[in-house]
C-alpha cells in the first residue's frame, strides 16, 4: 500500500485534534472528489513500519482524540491488509482514543454483505474502528454545512453499537461529541 499524507493536527475529519492518514488507491473515482490524485494506487509514499511508528508517535499526545482514515479507499483490499495492524496497534495502545474511517462503501450491502464474505480482513478492520462515514461521494448533494462528510447521502455510523445490536445505529452529529 501506498499513502498520500499523514496530517499530525487534523481537525477537520472527526471530532477534537486527530492524526490523519490518507491512503492510495480508489476505484470509485467519485465526481467531484476532493482527492482525485489519491485514486493512484502508487501515488505517494510506501506504507512501511517507520510510517507506522510515525502515526503511533503521532498519537501519542493527550490531546489527540484519535485516528482518522481516509484516502483514497481504505477498505480497498489491498489498503485493508496493510491498515489491519496498524488499527490493531492503535486500539492496544490508545484504548481510549477512537479511530473513524472514510469509505465510499455502503456498511450494510458492500461492506457486511459483500467483502466481509470474502475477506477476514474487513471484519477485522471493522472490529478496529468506532465511526464510519459510508456513501460515495455525490456531487449533486454536496453541502458545505454537514459536520464531517462531504455529501448528505453519507451517513455517520458507530460501526461497535451497530455490530452488536444487528442494527444500524448513526452518530447524532447535533447531540453526540464523543461516541462513548
Amino acid at each position: 500500500m501506498n499513502y498520500a499524507e499523514i496530517k499530525k493536527y487534523d481537525i477537520a475529519n472527526g471530532p477534537g485534534v486527530r492524526v490523519s492518514l490518507f491512503v492510495s488507491g480508489c476505484t470509485h473515482h467519485c465526481p467531484g472528489c476532493f482527492n482525485p490524485e489519491t485514486w493512484d494506487f502508487n501515488f505517494g509514499n510506501p506504507f512501511d513500519s517507520d510510517v507506522i511508528n510515525e502515526i503511533i508517535e503521532a498519537l501519542q499526545p493527550s490531546y489527540i482524540h484519535g485516528l482518522s482514515l481516509l484516502g483514497g479507499e481504505p477498505f480497498e483490499y489491498k489498503n485493508q491488509i496493510a491498515l489491519v495492524p496498524l488499527l490493531k496497534e492503535i486500539k492496544s495502545r490508545f484504548p481510549q482514543k477512537d479511530i473513524w474511517c472514510y469509505t465510499g462503501y455502503d456498511f450494510e450491502k458492500d461492506l457486511l454483505e459483500t467483502m466481509c464474505t470474502k475477506w477476514e480482513e474487513t471484519k477485522q478492520m471493522l472490529s478496529y474502528i468506532d465511526i464510519l462515514v459510508d456513501g460515495e461521494f455525490i456531487e449533486a448533494k454536496k453541502d458545505l454545512a454537514l459536520r464531517f462528510r462531504g455529501s448528505s447521502n453519507q451517513r455517520i455510523i458507530k460501526v461497535q453499537e451497530s455490530l452488536k445490536q444487528n442494527e444500524l445505529i448513526l452518530w447524532d452529529d447535533t447531540k453526540d461529541f464523543s461516541i462513548y
